[in-house]
């Protein structure tokens, strides 16, 4: 599931979703046009230079700054055999996009994926586990330091047609939604997204969650659905994907197809931050429970995440990922492309057991920024439901890549070119 704008998560509501700017700050002179020193007065002395105040260091924008270091050897994971077949299943099925795709990690280079991938189609499912173990290497970006949240697959009332207790709009993409590439104008800002529509010949920012809410669509014929809850649409547009229970019992599933542009604000930190969450709310339920209580503050608060999904009607295999193929529950994690190859089998040891084992990065997420920060797909239904709103592991991380790919970083004699 493809979550703000490759959507948000459950754990992430909990974060402030990394915002990037830039700002043009002009001196106060112009070089080569310094005022002339005025000769009335003996010249003051120089002021005082102040101490320098120590810069933080730049955070790494992908693994090969953050560093790459020779992980331990795989059979220490102790990964079942059912873990590894289904992330064996869930690998193969990435595959094609792992070697079609630029990997913006900078960790693999086209080619490198050819030869897991060709093993890895013929490989028995009852040796998954020697799969893993022997024809891909592990390595840990950075330190390692790994934190982890949740997501799953929603399921809430809705109908296609609007009709009393069904009022919330679920809107298709707009066609006046216009999304550029920063990169194809700065190089130097590859990646980063800049979505709008045009007025009067400009690009300006294309209306927020509130003005949504207040009608700035209405007549476009845009919806494809209603909801029955605020509160629990909500947190289907944070998942960026789910499930409309319809009222004949059918069901009518949903997929992310873009968002507004505008920033995700994390209204679980919001709320904790100002003290209206208490021990024991620090959860999706918390949440959620919060907002039902106190209706007319809860609707502001959830206005201040002004970032707006919309949906398109999923009729296949679902829900969809970043690679767009399907995600499978307790084997998906989405993690950062930049610190990621998508495709890539990871390895998480959290303080969180059920967390804990053997997962393929197939997804993305809006929040989900920087090495080492994964978001864990559960599924469907109750239990996913359950685990995914609570769910917030801290621990370590390692990611396997191919052997030659892990030679080239790390050298030849370390476990992970070993593994």
């Amino acid at each position: 599931m493809i979550r703000l704008p490759g959507g948000g998560s459950l754990g992430a509501i909990f974060a402030l979703a990394a915002l990037s700017a830039c700002s043009v700050i002009p001196s106060p002179e112009v070089a080569g046009h310094r005022p002339p020193p005025t000769h009335h007065h003996k010249p003051a002395p120089p002021a005082a230079t102040a101490p320098a105040v120590p810069q933080p260091a730049p955070k790494p924008t992908s693994a090969a700054q953050a560093g790459v270091r020779p992980g331990p050897d795989f059979l220490s994971f102790g990964i079942n055999p059912t873990a590894a077949r289904a992330a064996l299943t869930a690998f193969r099925l990435s595959c094609p996009a792992l070697q079609r795709r630029a990997d913006q990690s900078g960790l693999t280079q086209s080619g490198d994926w050819g030869q897991a991938c060709a093993q890895a189609s013929a490989w028995p499912d009852s040796d998954a586990a020697g799969f893993f173990g022997t024809q891909l290497a592990i390595v840990q970006v950075g330190d390692g330091q790994a934190y982890a949240t949740g997501y799953y697959e929603p399921e809430i009332a809705g109908s296609r047609e609007p009709r009393l207790g069904y009022e919330v709009p679920v809107y298709k993409r707009p066609g006046d939604l216009i999304e550029g590439d920063l990169g194809d104008f700065f190089p130097e800002m590859k990646g980063k997204k800049i979505r709008g529509r045009v007025q009067g010949g400009k690009l300006i920012p294309y209306p927020d969650r509130g003005q949504i809410e207040d009608g700035a669509l209405k007549g476009m014929k845009l919806e494809i659905g209603y909801a029955a809850d605020p509160v629990e649409f909500f947190f289907l547009q944070v998942q960026g994907s789910g499930r409309l229970r319809l009222p004949d019992g059918s069901v009518m599933r949903i997929g992310y197809d873009g968002q507004n542009g505008r920033e995700y604000v994390g209204i679980g930190k919001l709320m904790r931050d100002r003290g209206l969450l208490g021990p024991g709310q620090l959860s999706m339920q918390g949440v959620m429970a919060w907002l039902r209580a106190n209706p007319a503050e809860g609707d502001a608060i959830m206005r201040e995440n002004k970032s707006f999904v919309f949906f398109r009607e999923l009729t296949g295999p679902g829900p969809i990922g970043a690679l767009n193929l399907p995600v499978t529950g307790r084997v998906t994690v989405a993690a950062d492309p930049a610190f990621v190859p998508l495709g890539a089998p990871v390895l998480l040891k959290l303080d969180r057991t059920e967390a804990s084992g053997l997962w393929v990065a197939q997804d993305t997420g809006g929040a989900i920024k920087g090495s080492n920060r994964f978001d864990t797909f559960w599924g469907a239904g109750d239990e996913a439901r359950t685990i995914a709103g609570g769910m917030s592991g801290r621990g370590q991380a390692w990611l396997m890549i191919p052997r030659a790919a892990a030679a080239r970083l790390v050298g030849s004699d370390g476990p992970a070119a070993r593994s």
